[in-house]
């Protein structure tokens, strides 16, 4: 008996032993693969829950339609609630308000499950609207492209339009800050090894024609590419206006490109029907031909990665990124800091903006437009780069370096000459 009794103790002690050396063993594989915050100790690794944890509100977010509110309220998009009842409205009349309050984008759980939707009371006189389409409607062609008059481009809306966003803490532009800004989108990525469709950025200088980094686009061909205008959170197709999106006619390389080393990095692409300008849509402002602006209050725009390497993610929200130009001399000389050691010269097709830590574009940004105010009309944008390269993303007095667009815009206006484009939209 006493025997056996050794014998239980001896196993119950192996057991604990080997239990812990196991989950020691998975904790150590789970921290590989879920790295712990540096500002996360230990102790604060892990909270127990007990019922009082709970009933405080330990997620406890009441869905809405449900609870003390089922019957009495419903998740709807943002637009299809009025603003000062919080009462549904129909769809005839939601275009009206102008103004929908504020919408946080902050990821963790909400009334709602969708960004755009709100919850909203429900009207018991007004019947509930069904759910506006997600899918964006593309507009029927025109005979004739929109006119857009010279003093229409390059306008930023700073507040955004319909609503103004909380819990941007990843550099989010407002919706419809930026009506310039495209996403040219591969079709065939999947077919071509990629995991992801978005080739590049771009920016909307007429109604179709947009301008992007020549490096994007010279390995496709036009039948791969889509354009997308009027985007912003690439996660939902609930925003009031839908985006649209083009097909690829033409693309137009400079002629003096050269895709190793990115000199004179632009690239024109006509798109097959013209895209038609909405409050979330429009063209930017080119630059005359060599005009140089100097500027600490420049933005660069896109979809690509917050952070460079594999830890960094993309963005579902257009980020926003202010930077300043910096003068080719003190770029140059940055540069050499790096490992393009110091006999590194840089070409006179290029332009710098940033050296700001964490402040920068990163990989996916390629093609997209660096714009700074006009000198003459600060309220209006003009463009002056387009995202060419750089040495990592976001490095203390490492410069991003941009394909310098004043260099191009005899090169610009000439090509959209021969194809009898108007060069309005983009005129200051």
């Amino acid at each position: 008996m006493a025997e056996m009794l050794r014998s239980i103790v001896f196993l119950a002690l192996f057991l604990s032993v080997f239990a812990q050396d196991v989950d020691d063993s998975t904790r150590k594989k789970v921290n590989e693969i879920y790295p712990k915050s540096e500002k996360i100790t230990e102790s604060e690794e892990l909270e127990e829950v007990t019922e009082n944890t709970i009933n405080n509100g330990y997620g406890a977010t009441e869905q809405c339609g449900e609870g003390s509110t089922m019957g009495k309220k419903k998740c709807v998009q943002y637009f299809l609630c009025d603003p000062k009842t919080n009462m549904i409205v129909d769809n005839t009349i939601s275009n009206k308000f102008g103004n929908y309050g504020i919408i946080d984008i902050r990821f963790g759980k909400k009334p709602c499950e969708d960004t755009l939707d709100v919850c909203c009371k429900i009207n018991p006189n007004t019947p509930t609207p069904d759910p506006v389409s997600p899918t964006p409607v593309t507009p029927e062609p025109v005979t004739t492209p929109p006119i857009v008059k010279p003093s229409f481009c390059g306008i930023r809306n700073p507040k955004g339009i319909d609503f103004t966003i909380t819990g941007n803490h990843d550099n989010e532009a407002e919706y419809g800050e930026f009506p310039w800004m495209v996403a040219i989108l591969n079709k065939n990525y999947l077919l071509q090894g990629l995991d992801k469709p978005l080739a590049c950025g771009g920016s909307l200088i007429t109604p179709n024609v947009v301008l992007t980094g020549a490096h994007c686009v010279y390995r496709n061909k036009t039948f791969d590419l889509t354009v997308r205008a009027g985007e912003w959170d690439t996660q939902t197709t609930k925003e009031r206006l839908p985006y649209q999106e083009r097909n690829v006619n033409q693309i137009i390389f400079h002629e003096e490109f050269v895709p190793g080393i990115l000199h004179n990095d632009v690239a024109l692409l006509i798109l097959d029907e013209a895209v038609n300008k909405a409050d979330h849509i429009g063209t930017i402002c080119l630059p005359p031909q060599n005009l140089k602006i100097n500027s600490k209050n420049c933005f660069v725009t896109g979809w690509g990665q917050k952070d460079f390497g594999r830890k960094g993610k993309f963005q579902a929200i257009l980020k926003k990124i202010e930077l300043p130009t910096i003068d080719k001399r003190i770029c140059q000389d940055a540069l050499r800091t790096t490992r393009l050691g110091p006999k590194f010269g840089l070409h006179s097709s290029f332009m710098c903006a940033g050296g700001e830590e964490g402040k920068d574009a990163c990989t996916g940004d390629g093609g997209s437009p660096l714009v700074c105010p006009d000198p003459s009309h600060p309220e209006r944008y003009v463009q002056v780069g387009t995202v060419a390269w750089g040495i990592g993303c976001g490095t203390l007095n490492v410069p991003g370096v941009y394909a310098d667009v004043a260099q191009f815009r005899n090169w610009i206006d000439q090509k959209l000459r021969r194809l009898s484009i108007s060069m309005a939209p983009y005129t200051v």
